[in-house]
């Protein structure tokens, strides 16, 4: 499958709040336990990598996916710190939690599919929203972070979703593709229920202004991996 912007867009915004959250932390020196949830091309995984001490573990069930992101992992310079496993994330089976889990998952599952059965692997996948949020429930450590790229128009499923398996919302972002349009993607950063009362940050990004020109936003967040910004 083809590199979305809206992909990119969140591999950098993930990688720039735990950046920020780790040098933070007395965890400065000690490397993140993080999981990707279906990785594709192996994008996000390798946006993490270059910005945040971290030991990754990525999934992918599509045997081409796989092979793609076995290659492009290969040949980074993270590759020492990256395993990537052929395999579905409802039978993925660690003996151990993860601080951080991401997933930019198949959003459509509810929708008609397409000819391209590769799409269909990649649009709807058979993993659905609730087998992602038992996979998060089981695997994240009880302090840890997860997040999450949907569709906005998802935004209500979800929240009844994460209340289901006692997950809570810390930060928010809703994307539009311009100032012009409605917002089309939705990012989410979560973790289990707290005791203390916790304040959601709720934001927005635009990809483009209304001269047809990226955002600062945008451009703040993508500029070290982006050649041309």
């Amino acid at each position: 499958m083809k590199v979305t912007t809206d992909a990119c867009l969140f591999g950098a915004w993930v990688a720039r709040i735990v950046e920020i959250r780790q040098a933070l932390s007395l965890r400065e020196g000690k490397a993140y336990r993080v999981l990707e949830i279906g990785t594709g091309t192996g994008l996000l995984t390798l946006m993490f990598a270059q910005k945040v001490n971290a030991s990754i573990d990525t999934i992918e069930i599509d045997k081409d996916a796989y092979e793609q992101a076995r290659e492009n992992i290969s040949a980074s310079p993270w590759k020492e710190r990256i395993e990537i496993h052929h395999a579905d994330a409802r039978k993925f089976k660690p003996s151990f939690k993860y601080d951080i889990i991401i997933s930019n998952p198949p959003f459509y599952e509810n929708e008609l599919k397409s000819p391209d059965e590769k799409k269909n692997v990649a649009h709807h996948g058979g993993l659905r929203l609730v087998d992602l949020l038992e996979t998060f429930f089981y695997n994240l450590h009880t302090d840890g972070r997860f997040y999450l790229l949907l569709p906005a128009k998802r935004t209500i499923e979800a929240g009844i979703l994460l209340a289901k398996y006692e997950f809570e919302v810390t930060e928010s972002v809703l994307v539009r593709q311009s100032t012009q349009h409605d917002h089309f993607r939705m990012f989410i950063e979560g973790r289990r229920v707290q005791n203390e009362e916790s304040k959601l940050k709720k934001n927005e990004i635009s990809i483009w202004d209304d001269k047809k020109e990226y955002t600062k936003e945008f451009t703040d967040l993508l500029k070290d991996y982006y050649l041309n910004l």
